[in-house]
């Protein structure tokens, strides 16, 4: 039995034997702690200034349209770069991100503000999700690829569960400002965890060459294979139906419910134990 545990560990966390994604994934938790942290502060901020639906809602466009607006080109420019500096870069600017917001928030500047850092950092994302994914495979072997990113998944996906946590503590005890104040610092660990890496341990993909119409050919090729093309049109469908929670929940919570900031982040965790747990 022992034998058997120590065997489902080693396969489990495979991945962990190298020191690269050891780095990746420690600096991953803690900043991606924060990033909920600060999408959590963020909508509620809004809610509080505008008490308004509607001000949720196109604060989630200003969040996700440049990830759709983007997504498709940046995924080219990841392909074209180095993927370690493109990150280095991507996330130092996200880390100026939740630095505006805090100095947003200590200052009371107006809500417009609000959603003009969030479009900046949506562009961020836009640039930060598939450089990062792409990443992830360079940092192990083939044969551990799918451990890695299963692993990596898990990390996003639990740091949901805790993230939302202490944005609910920092808001009703110190305030907005402090919650995306403590989202930038937490990025000093993600940015150094990058500089610390071994390049020679590094396994880069090939980069792609520069020639016109890759983004054309990109969904042309999707077009052409139902394996990529069904599963992208349902979760286009879903994405757009079913995935509204960041703008429904806090209204849901605060209207229906009369609860406070610390009961949304509460339930919040609470959904995302749920999809840890899926």
């Amino acid at each position: 039995m022992t034998q058997h545990l120590r065997r489902f560990g080693r396969e489990t966390f495979a991945s962990f034997s190298y020191r690269n994604f050891r780095l990746f994934f420690a600096g991953q938790g803690v900043s991606q702690i924060g990033n909920w942290m600060t999408m959590v502060a963020q909508s509620l901020l809004v809610l509080s200034l505008t008490n308004s639906g509607i001000a949720l809602g196109l604060l989630a466009v200003a969040q996700f349209g440049p990830v759709l607006v983007l997504g498709p080109w940046a995924g080219l420019v990841a392909d074209r770069s180095d993927k370690r500096r493109l990150l280095i870069i991507v996330q130092t600017l996200a880390m100026v991100q939740s630095f505006l917001l805090a100095a947003v928030a200590f200052t009371g500047a107006p809500v417009w503000t609000i959603y003009a850092v969030a479009v900046f950092g949506g562009v961020t994302v836009a640039f930060d999700n598939p450089s990062r994914r792409a990443f992830v495979v360079e940092m192990v072997p083939t044969e551990d690829v799918p451990n890695a990113v299963s692993l990596n998944s898990a990390l996003m996906t639990s740091s949901r569960v805790i993230g939302p946590a202490p944005a609910g503590l920092l808001i009703t005890t110190a305030g907005y400002g402090w919650a995306f104040l403590l989202d930038g610092v937490s990025y000093i660990a993600v940015i150094v965890s990058f500089f610390m890496m071994r390049s020679s341990e590094l396994r880069p993909s090939p980069v792609a060459s520069r020639t016109k119409g890759q983004i054309r050919d990109g969904f042309r090729y999707v077009r052409r294979m139902p394996e990529l093309f069904v599963p992208l049109v349902m979760m286009g469908v879903v994405g757009t139906l079913a995935f509204n929670f960041n703008t429904v929940m806090p209204l849901f919570v605060t209207r229906d419910l009369h609860g406070t900031a610390g009961v949304f982040t509460i339930l919040f965790s609470v959904v995302s134990i749920g999809s840890v747990v899926g």
